[in-house]
């Protein structure tokens, strides 16, 4: 008998340590989950960044505490769904930082405007507006943020730090940023619009907030920052980025769009009809366009037509008092008429290099002239759907006014 007790003892034994060997080796590898799915980023991101999980249902959303409380990626699949963000995958192995700009990717990162100009928070005091002399603050590049406070569909960041900007003022501050998963029932009140049950969905919003800590105000004479969020997306060749606008005259309203950041954006990538502005994110030619508070909306968006995802993000739209900062690479005559959205399309730089892959869509606050103790709030709420483009089709065309095989004509697809 006792034989037979030692023998179950160990058949045991070894079942728990085959067990325990098996577990291991999925969170650690990548074999489980193909590339491109939310498992396979959860398990590379696990083996390189504490990362925080949020769940509900088949909601994820990954988010890193030492990428400044970005999240990485999101899914509405669960860990075999679709991973929506572009995630920098060499750079983030590599352990190494870069010069200029640490690209790790991301669907949503925080950063402060303006990029350019004289109250430029990216250029030294002095230097020509050239790449050489730009460098992404530490702060919101490579710094961390303290995690404060999660659980399974939020969690909690804050930041203290200083900036100079290239007029010489020093700002004091202090960031508190959230990230929670939200219910379909109350998306859909939110965004006033039902969604099919049908439809795969992920929405999430951020809660972003800027408080002067400084002992002096920040006015437009020594310059002002604005909350800047940009969201890395991945690029592919049926993919359009989608901007409804305000349409009336130029002369009261303004441009319908800028688009010459990186040179004048070539006419088969950039197409306007009389509401909707249609942008070619492909990530084959680096491009990028913006649009004034008179003309933008309260939301943008893109659909890829090819992989059916359907993608948008609402954010917050208060009266701008003291206007949107510009983040023009140029001594500025208007440094407070800059845009509220913008959204950017990688390609390959002059050299031949390119950052990603990827596409953005960015959202800012208004320019915060902010009392010491004040504060300003820029909230985003970033949805993605999949699912039948039947299903989609009446959400496209409430939100964008045209439909899908619309949008495909407009630029032959």
């Amino acid at each position: 008998m006792k034989i037979i007790t030692c023998l179950l003892r160990m058949f045991l034994i070894m079942a728990v340590l085959s067990s325990c060997q098996n577990s291991g080796k999925k969170k650690n590898t990548n074999d489980a989950y193909p590339k491109g799915t939310f498992g396979y980023d959860l398990n590379f991101i696990q083996k390189h960044q504490n990362a925080v999980l949020l769940q509900r249902d088949q909601s994820r959303v990954l988010i890193d505490p030492e990428f400044q409380g970005r999240v990485l990626t999101s899914s509405a699949g669960g860990a075999d769904g679709r991973s929506f963000g572009w995630i920098n995958y060499s750079l983030i192995e590599s352990g190494k930082t870069v010069p200029h700009f640490n690209n790790y990717g991301g669907e949503e990162r925080l950063w402060l405007g303006p990029e350019g100009g004289q109250f430029s928070l990216f250029f030294p005091s002095g230097a020509p507006f050239t790449f050489e002399n730009w460098q992404v603050p530490a702060l919101f590049d490579t710094d961390p943020f303290e995690l404060v406070e999660a659980n399974d569909t939020l969690a909690i960041f804050r930041k203290e730090g200083q900036l100079t900007n290239y007029n010489g003022f020093q700002f004091s501050f202090r960031i508190n940023r959230s990230v929670q998963i939200l219910e379909r029932s109350v998306i859909s009140k939110k965004i006033n619009l039902p969604i099919p049950e049908s439809l795969q969905l992920i929405g999430y919003e951020s809660t972003n907030e800027l408080i002067n800590t400084g002992s002096m105000s920040w006015d437009e004479e020594s310059g002002l920052l604005s909350i800047w969020m940009l969201g890395q997306l991945i690029s592919s060749p049926t993919n359009v980025v989608l901007i409804p606008y305000q349409s009336g005259p130029v002369d009261s309203l303004g441009q319908i769009v800028k688009d010459d950041y990186f040179g004048k954006v070539p006419a088969d990538r950039l197409k306007i009809t009389e509401h909707l502005i249609l942008f070619k994110a492909d990530g084959l030619k680096r491009s990028k366009i913006g649009l004034n508070p008179r003309r933008a909306k309260n939301y943008l968006g893109s659909y890829d037509y090819g992989q059916k995802v359907l993608t948008v993000v609402f954010y917050s739209k208060p009266e701008a008092k003291h206007g949107y900062v510009n983040s023009m690479w140029e001594m500025q005559e208007k440094p407070y008429e800059g845009d509220v959205i913008n959204s950017y399309n990688d390609g390959p730089l002059e050299d031949g290099t390119q950052l990603g892959p990827f596409y953005e869509l960015e959202t800012s606050s208004p320019a915060a002239a902010l009392k010491p103790g004040e504060s300003i709030i820029h909230t985003n709420l970033t949805i993605h759907l999949t699912g039948s483009e039947t299903d989609l089709e009446p959400l496209i065309q409430t939100l964008f006014g045209l439909g899908i095989e619309e949008i495909k004509h407009i630029f032959a697809l």
